[in-house]
């Protein structure tokens, strides 16, 4: 993903899952652009077996033991960040200029976008 594509916000979350269990947020981080789904690059980057979210979403039902099976089984061929604070690094590195590839996968994901909503 280019720099600069999402909200600071969004990339301020990204270390809070690089704590130990405990310490980490208990929700879920779901994909920006797939209604639903978990982000693969949260799931490919953390440690998933020790993800407290993934944790309390099965515990609550959530998600069923197999969706659990599938996060902690996950891997991606793409190369990934090492941690939360790194892909946060990059993602904010161009978050006031971005590049044109960030514009164009910005206005693409905008036309995805109900009516009324930026």
């Amino acid at each position: 993903m280019p720099s600069g594509v999402w909200h600071p916000e969004e990339y301020a979350k990204l270390p809070q899952y690089d704590g130990e269990t405990g310490d980490q947020p208990p929700h879920l981080f779901v994909c920006h652009q797939q209604d639903g789904r978990l982000c693969a690059g949260w799931c490919g980057t953390h440690d998933m077996s020790q993800n407290l979210a993934l944790r309390f979403a099965e515990h609550f039902g959530h998600l069923t033991a197999e969706e659990v099976e599938e996060v902690l089984d996950y891997s991606t061929a793409v190369p990934l960040w090492s941690s939360g604070a790194e892909a946060a690094q990059h993602g904010l590195a161009e978050v006031d200029t971005p590049s044109p590839a960030a514009q164009k996968k910005i206005d693409r994901l905008s036309r995805r976008l109900p009516q009324g909503r930026s």
